[in-house]
């Protein structure tokens, strides 16, 4: 049976449509890479400088010199290409790509997306997340829908420092799939075995329940 992290990226990886250029971040979005579908060819960017990511390599196959944003293993399929820092957020905040899937610590109701910093943690930097959720046109957040002590992710209001105000397209969970509107957040579909209603209990926001709510990819 497939982990949470493997739902989430499958999941994520069946919205992409042919054509698109698209950029991964560090985390579960790295993943979406193994479960692109046949026939779709989909561009992925990583932030660190490369076009045409595939999937990740087996470990004897690893190229020391080639990895993701993240810093793990990666490959190029053929038409790839690798750039400097300066080339790849000229893409980013050119406004070229389609989507940026990227992790959450938090994402509240309105669309705001928290995922850079917890105060009085060291952090390293807030890396790209910023140029990418003003420069992509959509912002997908892939992240599991509560953290580890249970506490819901998705809030009323984010509590951490923002990443971007407004700017989440799509949220994809384990549990679910769900679209920011300026209505609120539209439920779109949920995994098989759960209700409408184990979602909501661990959703802070009231969230708008469609008539026909689809079934996530296992």
């Amino acid at each position: 049976m497939a982990n949470s992290r493997d739902i989430i990226a499958k999941n994520i990886a069946l919205m992409l449509k042919d054509g698109d250029l698209v950029n991964l971040g560090i985390g579960i979005p790295t993943l979406v890479s193994n479960f692109l579908p046949e026939g779709v060819h989909v561009t992925l960017h990583g932030e660190n400088g490369c076009t045409g990511l595939g999937p990740a390599p087996k470990p004897e196959d690893a190229d020391p010199d080639l990895c993701n944003a993240g810093g793990a293993p990666a490959a190029l399929i053929p038409g790839g290409a690798c750039f400097d820092s300066a080339w790849s957020f000229a893409i980013i905040r050119g406004g070229h790509l389609d989507a940026t899937v990227l992790g959450g610590m938090e994402v509240d109701g309105k669309g705001n997306l928290a995922n850079w910093m917890v105060p009085g943690k060291l952090v390293a930097g807030m890396g790209g997340a910023m140029d990418l959720v003003a420069g992509a046109k959509k912002v997908i957040v892939a992240m599991e829908h509560a953290s580890k002590n249970g506490a819901p992710k998705i809030l009323n209001k984010c509590s951490l420092p923002l990443t971007g105000v407004g700017v989440v397209t799509t949220i994809v969970t384990e549990m679910c799939v769900i679209d920011v509107s300026k209505d609120g957040l539209v439920l779109k579909a949920i995994a098989p075995g759960l209700t409408v209603e184990d979602v909501q209990s661990k959703t802070e926001p009231k969230l708008i329940v469609p008539a026909k709510v689809a079934t996530m990819a296992e």
